[in-house]
């Protein structure tokens, strides 16, 4: 069957979800979630997500120049819901979703405290694709919370880390297989 052109990008489903977060000019701090989200180059270290170039976290990385990726698990999928709401510009979606803004080590924008991992950004490069803008960031800093390791690596089991598939469809991981 023959999928709609203007739903191609649906079956690239699920994606991971993330909150990304900015300050202004003003240092108001922004939250929003972005699921068009990849690496792109570990040397140097890379991270790229797409976005409406009218988003306030696109305006306030344009300005300040950089940002924090944030990963949240699944326990936050209702604050990462209210992240998403069209609050006025410097309105802290953060303060809304009832959520703790931490100071980050390498950049103004702050982490979210909540979330179990963190990439704090500095602007690389931005993009105009078609109706979005590509942004990437340089990650200067990269932390996760000792919890969600096994043996130092990262346990995704464990991190249980939110997927998402389409407008307010989410998931998350059943089961880790290995090919043999």
């Amino acid at each position: 069957m023959q999928l709609s052109i203007s739903k191609w990008y649906k079956i690239l489903a699920p994606r991971p979800v993330v909150l990304i977060s900015t300050v202004n000019i003003r240092n108001n701090p922004n939250a929003a979630p972005f699921s068009f989200v990849m690496p792109c180059s570990t040397e140097p270290p890379l991270v790229a997500f797409a976005s409406d170039p009218d988003h306030h976290t696109v305006k306030n990385i344009l300005e300040t120049k950089d940002f924090v990726v944030n990963i949240p698990s699944r326990k936050l999928l209702k604050q990462l819901w209210t992240c998403a709401n069209d609050f006025p510009y410097g309105v802290s979606e953060i303060k809304k979703a009832n959520l703790t803004e931490e100071k980050s080590i390498k950049v103004k924008s702050p982490k979210i405290k909540e979330c179990f991992a963190h990439l704090e950004c500095k602007l690389y490069k931005h993009y105009r694709a078609g109706d979005h803008l590509l942004i990437v960031g340089k990650v200067l800093r990269a932390d996760i919370d000792e919890k969600y390791l096994l043996k130092k690596q990262y346990s995704i089991t464990k991190a249980d880390p939110l997927m998402h598939i389409s407008g307010t469809e989410f998931g998350v991981l059943g089961k880790v297989i290995k090919v043999r």
